[in-house]
């Protein structure tokens, strides 16, 4: 599957949400995710711009938590981000990970981030807070035209796309603040 997004840095979500529903998108869901990203231990995967993932969700109404295995590709060149992603539902995250570890993958970061899900036309809307990031907003889509009008009926059209990765994201914040830990969570303190 071709996975086709925009990532936009914003203050606050309120006004976003407030958008949403003015324009009639569905709320999907409220989650925390438990991301664990993994690579060979050549660090080929990510040199290579692929990511391999294991996501924990733990819906924050109190229903039952899913995990997923997502494969993804390189980067295309595109006005949007695009690449391919394979996402397989697994039982077990724990048991993922374990998997994985015994195929020597290593655990490279671990970071969490809490997501609102809406539905909009034919695309989905993800408010994404992240900690010592702050609050994002991803739109995905079967296509850039469906993207940016999303984007546009959003009140989001002035914002300029972020092509890099949470994960670059973080790791280049940890640089920047000289701390060494790999993994970010929102009750842990900024640097470990």
């Amino acid at each position: 599957m071709l996975e086709i997004e925009t990532k936009l840095k914003v203050e606050s979500h309120q006004p976003i949400r407030e958008r949403l529903k003015a324009v009639g998108a569905d709320f999907i869901s409220h989650v925390l995710e438990r991301n664990f990203i993994f690579d060979r231990i050549d660090g080929s995967l990510r040199t290579a711009g692929c990511g391999l993932r294991v996501r924990e969700t733990q819906p924050l109404n109190g229903a039952q938590s899913a995990a997923l295995l997502t494969f993804k590709g390189p980067c295309r060149s595109s006005a949007y981000k695009s690449r391919t992603e394979i996402n397989i539902v697994v039982d077990s995250g724990v048991r993922t990970r374990e998997m994985l570890a015994a195929l020597e993958f290593k655990e490279i970061m671990f970071f969490e981030k809490r997501r609102e899900t809406w539905n909009l036309d034919s695309a989905q809307v993800e408010l994404d807070e992240l900690p010592l990031l702050g609050n994002f907003v991803e739109i995905e889509g079967p296509d850039e035209k469906t993207i940016h009008q999303v984007q546009q009926r959003i009140g989001l059209s002035e914002h300029r796309h972020i092509e890099t990765s949470y994960l670059s994201l973080l790791s280049d914040f940890c640089r920047r603040t000289g701390s060494s830990s790999r993994r970010v969570c929102f009750d842990a303190p900024a640097a470990e």
